[in-house]
């Protein structure tokens, strides 16, 4: 027993570093798995679909033909009988999926050309025509058999000998169809979409949540009808046209994966037309309803022998055209794009004759970064610095800002690949230092955390600093003071939180060491010695010498003093004594003592103790910033308060911060009076003691969604889970004003007389407000469920409320925007709603959800739903801010899961569309954009997914907006600039604002 149970866990041991491999080995066959289910569920549901078609065919053939003509109704009466023709309807469908012939078809084919071009003895032969169907999100007619039966996968030589046959063609002579009769008899444009909806039924959440990385595909399908007089073609054209709506592949492409075999139909002599099967199906029912269910099962099984995985299937190219002879005398294409393997159909615009011939380039316009709203201190310290230029100095999400507080200018410099996490000046006052933190890129890969040290004056980068050597990301920098800045001290984010000495002039590594498990605040060389180096953090003061490219570290003895939490900042006194600010409250004053012979012996070395104990703030010291006379400054958290100490840390002055702007984070000192307040609600203040403190930079603080632009003034308004609810003035770069909510919003738009502005929240409740009194003017809930978009129609008359209850609210808007009562509810998707967009007439509404579905709805018919999305491809959109949709198809980059694109928005003149994505970029493209991969101008600064992107009223800017790093960028459109295209890195020059150029 021990034996085997030592074998046992040996080979337990041995087999542990190839589980990692065999994890993959399984996923991979899990997935497979998961695709062949998926294309299962599809096949089963297209069979069940046909059945049910064949069903409701005959009592509709039947109306037609009594109300153009009763003799010949009793005259199929004769030669049908009802039971058996409709019991061979079904399992002639699923004949016509697996390929099987029966013995009753040759009957059919027995039928020869006669001289005026038609087949069967009498020159007639009732039609095999789809009845309609009246699914949730699309409405079709009569198509003929074949249409979605995968005639495109049968030699052509198969098909064309029954490719002219029409109901005219079962009508004796001199009868001919009404107008109104023919229309009803071909399927309507849509049909295809049948398919798409039924498998989405059956399989939602699976397709939904199922890793299948998606591919967008192209699949045009033409239906060319015949001419509108009604004229029957020849046997030579009969051999080259399919049956109206029915595509046929060019030779020289493979059979669709999605279509499925036809029975064999041969050519005979003369013989009576008879149903197929009609005979032998009429003579054993049971032998019947067998056959059918085994023929369904062969059916899906050769469709997924064909087709192995559904994510082969969508990479393959689809095409197939129709005829051009046609009753209608319109073609009618439309393209499929696949996400997370569902189908999406979209319809070409009729203005677009040949989708293959567009040519897809990027726009004329560029943008460049004009303005940066928002200061990261909710959790980041020492990050504002006051230049000799006059500029402070402070970053948010991937830039850092340059700001002139008396010009009110902005420069910026965005060399960096993602979020800043530090900053530092050099004792020259111009060249600065700046880390980031590791993050990643769109695929999963790491990037590598580096610190740049650059020219502020111009912006360029003179070196980097540490690429591959940090993890996660830089916590702290410093340089040194003593010999002019030649070292630059480094903190990173890993668990050792690795010190590091760099050379700035080489970028060479001079000494390395690990610092401590607990967290680390800040570093800082001694302004007297740079060979001595100061770090903080968690329960801890460490005092470092570097000697020799090594560095020694010395702990901090509390002693008789209670140690604190956390030891937040310190500064260096002009007579070199270190000085702290903890948790506690206190100012603790440090220097050294000689070793304690008496207790350690005679080598006993010298130590850094407290000194001196200083009580400060309630709660904690966030910052401490040492003024040229030796005063010092501090700044509280709980209590809000700066304090201005005298050299001997006796108080002078001190004042509160408005509760509105958070702690105190960060000070820098201006002119010895005058002052620079960070706070921990992302406000930058400026004043002094005896005047106070305004705000010169604000922002939010917590993650934002809600945008929308004001239709005439250079006004924007933004919302986010921080409850805020700010309006921004884009020409003037200032917040207007702000208020608070009790829940947070997520989506706003502005009535078109721009008197109000709806506000969707979180709970179902949105909101008026009044721009000038910044009241609420009226309070509304629709669902318990948050909501995503808020809509105005063209003519105010209309608001829109999209809801994660899956429902579309509409309200009719009365009093200049600030009545409202309700007119209907949309309901017909079955996720919930994330984009709506109204038409130009406003009658219309196209609406994307969750699950990637377009839907199209008659607001002005009763709040219907359309269901023939046909219908709706030469629709013009006041606005285009849905996602998914044929203009905007472009946008969509191969291997997105559908969540990749979390917002876009096209200009008013219609030339551009902004798109905000996942992977913290800002997209450019030109509108429209229906072809995948299309090129585009790319530009970053942003440290998290983009929520949402917005054009203002007269094109002139685009405002974009971070979720995590609340960060809103404004980029200033540039017509017709030239230089380099989509992908680089943003660069921008302007006479208020620049951002830095390449070194």
């Amino acid at each position: 027993m021990d034996g085997s149970t030592n074998s046992l866990d040996d080979v337990s041991a041995g087999s542990s570093a190839e589980y990692p491999d065999r994890v993959s080995v399984m996923e991979g066959r899990l997935q497979l798995q998961e695709n062949e289910i998926t294309l299962l569920k599809s096949s089963l549901a297209d069979a069940l679909r046909r059945l049910r078609l064949h069903d409701q065919l005959i009592p509709l053939l039947k109306q037609q033909l009594i109300a153009v003509n009763p003799a010949a109704a009793r005259v199929l009466n004769q030669v049908f009988c009802s039971d058996g023709f409709s019991s061979s309807r079904k399992l002639s469908s699923s004949s016509a999926l697996d390929g099987t012939r029966h013995p009753a078809t040759s009957q059919v084919g027995n039928n020869i050309e006669g001289e005026n071009g038609h087949y069967g003895d009498n020159g007639t032969l009732a039609p095999m025509c789809k009845a309609p169907t009246y699914d949730r999100a699309t409405q079709t007619e009569l198509t003929p058999l074949g249409q979605d039966q995968g005639l495109d996968g049968v030699p052509l030589a198969l098909t064309s000998d029954i490719q002219s046959l029409s109901l005219e063609d079962a009508l004796p002579k001199g009868i001919s169809l009404t107008e109104g009769s023919q229309a009803k008899l071909h399927r309507t444009q849509g049909l295809e979409e049948e398919d798409e909806e039924v498998e989405k039924d059956l399989s939602r959440t699976s397709s939904v949540e199922e890793p299948i990385h998606p591919t967008t595909i192209k699949s045009l399908q033409r239906e060319d009808l015949q001419d509108p007089n009604g004229s029957t073609e020849s046997l030579s054209s009969a051999r080259q046209t399919p049956i109206s709506g029915s595509p046929v592949p060019p030779k020289d492409l493979p059979p669709s994966p999605r279509s499925g075999p036809l029975s064999t139909i041969l050519e005979g002599q003369n013989k009576p037309l008879v149903r197929r099967n009609s005979e032998k199906l009429a003579k054993d029912p049971q032998e019947k309803t067998k056959k059918r269910l085994d023929k369904k099962a062969a059916s899906s099984a050769n469709l997924l022998t064909r087709s192995p995985s559904l994510e082969s299937r969508t990479k393959d190219l689809i095409a197939s055209a129709g005829s051009p002879g046609s009753r209608r005398g319109t073609q009618g294409q439309s393209i499929k794009m696949f996400i997370r393997g569902r189908p999406i159909t979209m319809y070409v615009p009729s203005n677009i004759q040949n989708y293959d011939d567009l040519r897809m380039e990027p726009p004329v316009e560029k943008l460049e970064l004009d303005w940066v709203y928002g200061y990261r201190g909710r959790d980041c310290r020492a990050n504002l610095y006051l230049l000799a230029s006059g500029e402070a100095v402070y970053f948010i999400a991937c830039v850092v800002v340059l700001y002139h507080i008396n010009n009110r200018t902005q420069r910026h410099y965005s060399k960096h690949t993602d979020c800043v996490r530090c900053l530092t000046i050099h004792p020259d006052k111009v060249r600065v230092a700046s880390g980031q933190t590791a993050g990643v890129d769109k695929d999963g890969k790491p990037l590598q955390p580096y610190v740049h040290i650059w020219d502020s004056s111009t912006l360029i980068t003179l070196q980097q600093i540490g690429l591959g050597t940090f993890e996660r990301g830089v916590g702290s920098v410093a340089f040194s003071f003593a010999d002019s800045g030649a070292f630059l001290c480094v903190i990173d984010d890993s668990n050792e939180h690795m010190l590091s000495v760099w050379d700035c002039a080489k970028g060479t590594k001079h000494a390395e060491v690990k610092s401590t498990n607990e967290a680390v605040f800040t570093v800082e060389f001694n302004p007297n010695d740079s060979t001595n180096i100061i770090t903080c953090g968690k329960s801890h003061v460490y005092f470092w010498t570097l000697s020799a490219g090594s560095l020694t570290k010395k702990q901090g003895i509390f002693g008789k003093y209670k140690k604190p939490k956390f030891i937040q900042c310190f500064v260096f006194s002009l007579t070199g004594d270190v000085l702290t600010g903890d948790s506690e409250g206190n100012i603790l004053t440090w220097g050294k003592s000689p070793g304690d012979v008496k207790t350690l012996g005679k080598g006993a070395k010298e130590t850094f103790q407290i000194m001196r104990q200083t009580r400060a703030h309630d709660g904690s010291v966030f910052t401490l910033c040492m003024l040229q006379g030796g005063a010092l400054l501090s700044g509280g958290g709980k209590d809000r308060k700066i304090i201005r100490w005298s050299a001997d840390l006796a108080p002078e002055r001190e004042c509160e911060i408005p509760e509105k702007f958070g702690a105190v984070r960060c000070i820098a000192d201006v002119d010895g009076e005058e002052l620079l307040v960070g706070t921990t609600r992302n406000a930058i203040l400026r004043g002094t003691f005896s005047d106070g403190f305004v705000a010169i930079v604000q922002g939010h603080v917590d993650e934002m969604w809600g945008l929308a632009t004001h239709p005439s003034q250079d006004v924007f308004l933004t919302c986010g889970h921080d409850r805020l609810v700010c309006v921004w003035n884009t020409e003037e770069h200032k917040l207007d004003w702000c208020t608070t909510l009790e829940e947070y919003g997520l989506c706003a738009d502005f009535c078109p007389n721009g008197a109000v502005v709806s506000v969707g929240l979180s709970t179902g409740r949105w909101l008026v407000l009044d721009l000038q009194t910044k009241d609420i003017v009226s309070d509304y809930t629709d669902g318990n469920e948050q909501l995503s978009v808020m809509r105005y129609s063209t003519d105010g008359s209309f608001l829109a409320v999209g809801s994660h209850d899956n429902f579309i609210y509409i309200y009719n808007v009365t009093e200049s925007g600030r009545r409202y009562s309700r007119y209907g509810k949309c309901n017909g998707h079955s996720s919930f709603i994330t984009h709506l967009d109204w038409s130009k007439d406003g009658k219309y509404i196209m609406s994307n959800s969750g699950d990637y579905e377009i839907l199209y709805w008659d607001i002005a018919g009763g709040c219907k739903l359309l269901r023939n999305r046909y219908e709706s491809k030469d629709r013009e959109w006041a606005s285009y801010t849905c996602v998914l949709g044929f203009h905007v198809m472009g946008v969509w980059l191969e291997g997105s899961d559908g969540t990749d694109i979390n917002a876009l928005c096209r200009s008013h003149n219609e030339r551009m569309v902004a798109v905000a994505d996942d992977f913290c970029k800002v997209h450019l493209f030109q509108y429209p954009c229906p072809k995948p991969k299309a090129p585009n101008h790319s530009y970053e600064g942003h440290g998290s997914h983009v929520t949402n992107v917005r054009f203002t009223h007269c094109d002139s800017h685009v405002l974009s907006m971070g979720g995590k790093d609340t960060c809103i960028l404004q980029w200033r459109v540039k017509r017709g600039g030239t230089g380099d295209s989509g992908g680089d890195r943003l660069h921008s020059s302007s006479s208020t604002s620049t951002s830095s150029p390449e070194p």
